[in-house]
């Protein structure tokens, strides 16, 4: 089972910058996708930015976010986080954690139940 908590969400104006961050709790695990997502009142959750445990894999983005937003991984992969610049007001949501395993971890909806250990979430809010 892995356990995920988000932090480093707030409020910041159009063109500013925030870091999210994922604290990564798990078994010894392998071949998993983990990620990004976002949900904005009244629409579905997301996918913004995924990456993968597997040696050289690779990292997608969501169109609205490419250029924006920087997936990364440290702390031997217990920690992930999101570098998100020149913000704008349609970033405003919640975003969060979540993880799985599914093929090539490719951008994938909040929807797909390929998606098992979900964060409880952190508020970005963007003013323009």
């Amino acid at each position: 089972q892995v356990q995920l908590v988000e932090s480093g969400g707030g409020s910041v104006q159009a063109g500013g910058s925030l870091r999210l961050s994922c604290a990564v709790s798990r078994a010894t695990v392998s071949n998993y996708c983990m990620g990004w997502f976002r949900q904005a009142p009244g629409k579905e959750r997301e996918g913004v930015a995924i990456t993968s445990t597997y040696t050289g894999g690779s990292t997608y983005y969501a169109d609205s976010v490419k250029g924006r937003f920087t997936i990364s991984q440290d702390n031997a992969g217990k920690t992930l986080n999101l570098q998100m610049n020149s913000l704008k007001s349609e970033d405003t949501a919640m975003y969060f954690c979540g993880a799985g395993s599914w093929r090539y971890c490719t951008v994938v909806t909040g929807a797909s139940p390929d998606v098992r250990s979900w964060g409880p979430g952190t508020q970005v809010t963007v003013s323009s």
